[in-house]
């Protein structure tokens, strides 16, 4: 009744059947949604350059140094002042407070753990530091 149209002759219809063909292309279209790449999202790094050596460092530059103690624990320093773990984290709120530039540099010693130093790091970080960079010991000789 419904497949009536209008054909007296009794043959078969020639028309192609489409709702494979959609099913078919439902399925592709589902199968591509989920294969396409998702813009990875990670942490924004950037390549040191080579220090000029005729162009002075700011004066206004933070550098927070991570020492081995004598005891095993680190010594912290901010721009040569001696702090307590306990004090880096407060201080560095202080300094950043009505910055704008909120850049901070980080110079570990070579015979500490990286676990101490990401924790001055994260202490950058909880001071809402914008850019944290290290001070590698062939960086330091340069200056």
């Amino acid at each position: 009744m419904g497949m009536d149209s209008g054909n007296t002759t009794g043959h078969a219809v020639s028309h192609i059947n489409v709702t494979p063909l959609i099913d078919v292309l439902l399925v592709l279209l589902i199968i591509f949604m989920v294969i396409v790449p998702v813009t990875p999202k990670g942490l924004r790094s950037s390549i040191p350059q080579p220090s000029q050596k005729d162009v002075p460092a700011p004066e206004d530059t933070i550098v927070v140094q991570v020492l081995a103690g004598a005891n095993g624990e680190p010594s912290y320093r901010i721009n040569e002042t001696p702090l307590a773990k306990a004090q880096v984290e407060s201080e560095l709120a202080r300094i950043f407070a009505l910055r704008q530039s909120r850049v901070m540099f980080v110079q570990g010693d070579t015979a500490l753990d990286f676990s101490k130093i990401a924790e001055v790091i994260d202490m950058g970080h909880q001071a809402n530091v914008d850019s944290v960079g290290l001070i590698t010991s062939g960086l330091a000789a340069d200056q």
